[in-house]
């Protein structure tokens, strides 16, 4: 089903996990990703300012709209609640976001990551509102919102704010039935609201692309494929959804999912039931559900790197990894603190869309490697 003219097909280019070379964009294989995506008959780009501390968008601009006519690719950007304080700043930031992209107008535009809490600021601020004045004025074709929150949040903010045009959920089948992410119930409420979904984290900040040998061996029989796709195939195979991103950071990954997305077919029913078998293996292991948003980190004032220690700590769990150690040294040196610097301000946890408990977690990562 075709919500969107200008939207080709049902598989989006996520730019938060570009390849870097050091704390650098790699600006050659994103030019390489991007001609190759445009070629398979994808148009579809995400990014927001806070991604890669800025450098997505510039990377969008570099890579994308100098190199390719506007009118062949579709752009989504965010407002995120760290880029303003009132209403009078909005604007100026949505300028500011159409220069780092080198566009003139973004295809959408997302009131990014509501919950319960920020949505109260953005009402306030009047954040709707001014998105909805920037697509009266040509600025922006549709407005919409990124969400991680309960279902009854969000059908409060469709309730208050009808003309949104589009919903972006954290969407996969190990967070299907997640009593903390509840992808299923908000999906529900899209459908009752009738808003197209864009799904984000298909597989869950890669989780699901590398499985652990015994829930992987249940995809080797049904069609084939990497993990990745059945992951991928699961989220896009749903009613309204319109729209599943896959923040890609190599050109491996790139070809490997333009393989199956070329000629979309949604999970057979053996497929199904392969998939199903992974998630009760998956949740049989002690692992903590991050995702490596990286929201966490910026505002920690010990500069814990909080999604590369819970990495460390679900690999040692998973895998017994003896690297894990090794790893858990490297992100905890060079002014970076250790789990046990952790002084429990919570600061991480108003802005985790997992709603982890991280305070709690990082007490049992640093039990586990000091």
């Amino acid at each position: 089903m075709t919500y969107f003219s200008n939207v080709k097909k049902n598989f989006g280019f996520g730019c938060m996990r570009l390849p870097m070379k050091g704390s650098s964009v790699d600006l050659e294989q994103v030019k390489e990703m991007t001609d190759a995506f445009l070629a398979s008959g994808f148009n579809y780009f995400d990014t927001a300012h806070g991604y890669i501390g800025g450098l997505s968008e510039t990377a969008i601009r570099e890579c994308l709209a100098k190199r390719h006519p506007r009118e062949s690719f579709v752009l989504t950007d965010k407002l995120t609640e760290n880029f303003f304080s009132r209403e009078e700043d909005i604007r100026p930031f949505f300028e500011k976001q159409l220069k780092a992209c080198g566009v003139e107008y973004f295809d959408f535009y997302l009131m990014h990551a509501q919950n319960a809490g920020n949505f109260e600021k953005y009402k306030r601020c009047r954040a709707y509102e001014t998105a909805f004045a920037l697509k009266e004025e040509g600025k922006v074709k549709h407005v919409g919102l990124s969400f991680h929150d309960k279902p009854e949040v969000l059908e409060n903010i469709l309730t208050t704010y009808p003309a949104v045009e589009v919903v972006q959920l954290q969407f996969n089948y190990l967070d299907f039935e997640n009593p903390g992410v509840q992808s299923r119930a908000c999906y529900e409420v899209c459908r009752k609201h009738n808003k197209p979904v864009i799904v984000m984290e298909p597989v869950k900040g890669g989780m699901l692309a590398r499985l652990p040998e015994r829930a992987a061996k249940f995809l080797e029989g049904p069609g084939g494929g990497s993990a990745a796709s059945y992951a991928i195939r699961f989220a896009a195979g749903f009613e309204g959804v319109f729209m599943v991103l896959s923040g890609m950071s190599d050109l491996a990954q790139m070809n490997d999912n333009l393989s199956f997305m070329k000629d979309f077919r949604p999970l057979d029913e053996e497929e199904k039931e392969a998939v199903g078998k992974v998630v009760a293996e998956l949740l049989k292991e002690e692992a903590i559900p991050c995702t490596a948003c990286r929201y966490c980190v910026d505002g920690c004032p010990k500069k814990i790197s909080i999604p590369d220690l819970f990495a460390c700590y679900n690999q040692k769990k998973r895998h017994k990894d003896w690297n894990s150690s090794v790893y858990y040294s490297n992100f905890t040196t060079g002014g970076r603190g250790k789990a046990s610097a952790c002084i429990k301000c919570g600061k991480c946890e108003k802005v985790c869309p997992q709603h982890l408990e991280i305070r709690k977690l990082l007490a049992g990562v640093a039990e586990q490697f000091e």
